[in-house]
């Protein structure tokens, strides 16, 4: 989805990241809360925090706390009406793997131990999806995380800040045989090969999913998505902190 003065279908160059923007306290009842517009994309993440930890941490005499995510896309996200998990009495497997890997990112910037016995729930809830629900809710949630700490913090509930660093992701393929980042519904469903990248502010690799839509893809294709997407991330870290300065 390339013309032919290198633009996308869009008007964004092969590196350009769509317009992002934040807004902080979205859900007044949430510890923390952000919605996240990330071009025709937005997903609404919301932090609650429990004085208790999970009954399998009790039971074996875990220190610390815990965190989790749940991730769902609402009915009218999407141009046909999707099906509520509930509705099927099933979480689908797309759902499942997305809010393990919000999770996982999340618990790599944030110190368990000093979060103490407390549960943090993390959702993050679908709007609207053109593409990179999954980074998106990672990005967010990163900022909604963020924002409920800092209220903890105020509330001097916690001695020290457990948050030991900051976390994003985005996404990247191969369209009409060129590396792009940050794809879009069109793109994404045409892309040769799809990636998702995952790093924290360190510059650190928290996770790479990448796969070939029915082709391969060379060494050195993989070094310029993995190129894009270190670029894209070091722009999503500082539209974070902006977001989170804001408060």
């Amino acid at each position: 989805m390339i013309d032919n003065t290198g633009l996308r279908v869009d008007g964004r160059r092969p590196e350009e990241l769509r317009a992002i923007r934040f807004q902080n306290h979205i859900a007044p009842y949430a510890a923390g809360s952000t919605l996240i517009e990330w071009g025709n994309t937005r997903v609404i993440c919301g932090v609650t925090i429990e004085e208790s930890v999970p009954k399998w941490m009790q039971s074996q005499k875990v220190s610390g706390g815990w965190i989790t995510a749940e991730y769902s896309m609402l009915p009218y996200s999407t141009l046909d009406r999707k099906q509520r998990d509930i509705a099927r009495m099933k979480l689908d497997g797309r759902s499942q793997e997305i809010q393990r890997l919000i999770g996982r990112s999340l618990r790599t910037v944030l110190d368990l131990e000093k979060l103490g016995p407390r549960t943090v729930w993390v959702d993050c809830d679908v709007l609207q999806a053109d593409g990179g629900t999954r980074t998106a809710a990672i990005t967010g949630a990163a900022v909604a995380l963020s924002l409920a700490i800092q209220k903890l913090m105020k509330a001097n509930k916690l001695k020290t800040n457990p948050m030991v660093g900051r976390v994003a992701a985005v996404s990247m393929g191969i369209v009409k045989g060129r590396a792009v980042l940050d794809l879009n519904y069109v793109e994404d469903k045409d892309a040769a090969v799809d990636m998702n990248l995952v790093m924290n502010g360190s510059g650190e690799f928290v996770e790479l999913q990448s796969a070939g839509e029915e082709t391969t893809f060379t060494e050195e294709q993989l070094a310029a998505l993995i190129s894009l997407g270190k670029t894209g991330v070091r722009q999503l870290l500082d539209l974070q902190e902006a977001a989170m300065a804001v408060g």
